[in-house]
This record gives C-alpha cells, structure tokens and sequence, in this order.
C-alpha cells in the first residue's frame, strides 16, 4: 500500500483558506494548518480591549477554523524575519503599509521549510486569481511560487484549473479535475461551495487580517519612524500603535492616550518604559510620552492630559508625573481649549 500523502495549509481564518484545505482532505490526503504571527495581525492580543468591542465576537478564527477542518494547527512566530520583509519590500506596498507580495513569499517560504523537516509532501493556500491585485494577481502568483523556493510543490486548490499543473498533480497525488477554477474578486463561488461543505459560519472579509492595510494604522507607523529618524520597530511600539489616541505636540515626542478603562488598563503594562501622566484630581487617561522632552514640553502634555479628562472644563487639574528615570511630581495646570489642539497634531 502507498503511504497516504500529506500537506500543509497556510490557514489565515478566512473561509478561502478553510475551502482549500477541504477541498484537499475529501481527496484522502493529511492535512495540517499553518498560521504565522507577524506581531500586526488584528488577532493579537489588543483584540476587544475597548469596552465598546465587549459585544464583538471574540475568537482566534485561525484556531476556530482548523477546529471546524478537523485538523491540527502550528502557530509559527515570525516576528523577526518579518521585520526585512516590512523594512525592505523587493515588490513595495499595497495602498497603505501592507508589503503584500513578500508578505506572501515569507509565508510560503517558511511553511516550505517546515513541510522538509516535518516530512509533508506539498503546500496548499486558499489564493483566488484576481481576488487580491497586489498578491494574487495571475502575473504575481509565479513569483511567489519562485521566491519562497516552493516551486510546484505550491498547490492553489481553489484556482488551479486556471494555473499550470503542479508537482501533486503531475504525480497523481491530488486529481486536477476536482479542484476549481474560482476567479475574480466575487465572494460567490466561494458561499457557495462553503454552503456545500456544511459550512454556516465564517469569518467575513473585511480588509484583511493585517493592521498594515490599515489606513490609519499605517499613518501612525510611519509617523514613528519619522519621530525617531529611522525606520525600525520593536513588538512592543507595533503593539502600542494599535491602542490608544495617539497626538504628536512636537516633531520630537508624542503622546499615546488611553481613550477608556480597557485602554488605560492595557497602557498601565507599559507604563514603567515611559514617562507618563495620569490626572489626580479629577478621572481621566493614563498618558505615555513617547520621546525626550524639556519641562516645559512636560508642561503641556499635562495641559494635554487635563483637556482629555473629566476636568476638561474646570479651571485647574492636578496631573501627576513619573518620570523614565525616576523622578515623580505633580504639576496643576489649565486644560487645553479643544480648539487649541492643532488637527495637524492627531495622528
């Protein structure tokens, strides 16, 4: 008897990715799942933190969907190789920050590395030709195949009809006359077959599982860079970027400020890293000054602090301040007028 064959699928949580492997374990093959942490999935650990998203679903749908497919899945951390691959797109970006093409080929390149040392025989994604213009255009889709090293060992189930045949379909392993040939950026094709599958419950598309394709996150990332004067990041400022209002009084600092309770909880772990300022006097945010600053910059992020507090209309708030390097103080000041707060200031 031939030994039953085995492969890999890169599952984002999206119903593309749980076709895929579906479609490839009713032709009798093993298939695990592959996710990857990049540090910039809207998944992380900041989902749900603000008391209006309480209501919001709350699940990791990669894990959710691997559940539904009946498979395993390996959650692979690729916060640093990721780091070139947003530093340094060979392919650039798509409309925002989001370096989609490399993205892809790294994703495809490390699951090809775990398919060798895990002994699996082929690679399988939930790509649709035409669906995403930047990764998944018909001219895009050799090149990941190239660059990640793969080659036809990359089976795109839900398209291949459309593609040149791959290595599993030359050897038999998978019958190419039972993959699709979906195409387009329609989400039709893909209802339905998931209506066939049995599958009534989904993750709906919605820009993706990225915060880099995020318009405004996107603008916060580069103004970090520009504040510092150099592009480069930690977990922890990729992490910071997606909580909090974020309002940059001088090119030199700025200040992230907790909008509610789940907010300032979540900024309270961060706290001990930066100066920061919290009102005393009357309800209000935690404050990080991200950034060096004189006292009389401290000055007015206190003003800045007081005007986002429940003190925002009294004549005086009393702000405490603990400095980075120790030092601890409370200043009273007069909150900023709404309108004194230039719109060039908000990131």
């Amino acid at each position: 008897m031939t030994q039953p064959r085995k492969a890999v699928a890169l599952i984002s949580g999206g119903l593309d990715s749980m076709l895929a492997a579906r479609v490839i374990q009713n032709q009798g093959i093993h298939v695990e799942g592959l996710n990857f942490y990049t540090g910039f999935c809207v998944e992380g650990h900041t989902h749900a933190i603000r008391a209006k998203d309480q209501r919001a679903q709350k699940r990791n749908n990669a894990l959710w969907a691997a559940k539904q497919l009946g498979i395993k899945l390996h959650i692979i951390d690729v916060v640093e190789p990721y780091k070139d691959v947003l530093l340094n797109p060979k392919h650039g970006y798509g409309a925002n920050m989001n370096p989609c093409l490399d993205c892809k080929g790294l994703m495809v390149g490390q699951a090809m590395a775990w398919m060798q040392e895990n002994e699996f025989d082929f690679i399988i994604t939930g790509e649709v030709i035409g669906q995403r213009p930047m990764s998944q255009g018909r001219e895009k889709m050799p090149v990941v195949s190239r660059e990640s090293g793969a080659g036809e060992l990359l089976l795109r189930p839900l398209c291949a009809q459309l593609l040149p045949p791959t290595l599993p379909e030359k050897n038999g392993w998978v019958d190419r006359d039972k993959l699709l040939a979906f195409n387009g950026r329609s989400r039709k094709p893909q209802i339905a077959l998931a209506a066939e599958f049995g599958f009534d419950d989904y993750a709906q598309p919605a820009g993706g599982c990225c915060f880099l394709t995020d318009e405004r996150y996107s603008a916060k990332l580069k103004d970090l860079w520009q504040g510092r004067g150099k592009r480069d990041y930690e977990l922890d400022d990729i992490m910071l970027l997606k909580v909090g209002r974020h309002i940059r009084p001088r090119p030199h600092f700025k200040l992230i400020i907790g909008r509610e309770e789940g907010e300032n909880n979540f900024l309270e772990g961060y706290r001990r890293q930066f100066t920061h300022l919290r009102p005393i006097s009357h309800e209000g945010p935690l404050v990080l000054v991200d950034g060096e600053t004189t006292p009389e910059e401290l000055h007015l992020a206190a003003q800045v602090t007081a005007r986002f507090s429940q003190g925002r209309d009294a004549s005086e708030v009393t702000i405490a301040i603990h400095e980075r390097q120790g030092n601890s103080y409370q200043l009273s000041v007069t909150p900023l007028e709404a309108n004194s707060i230039p719109a060039d200031w908000y990131i």
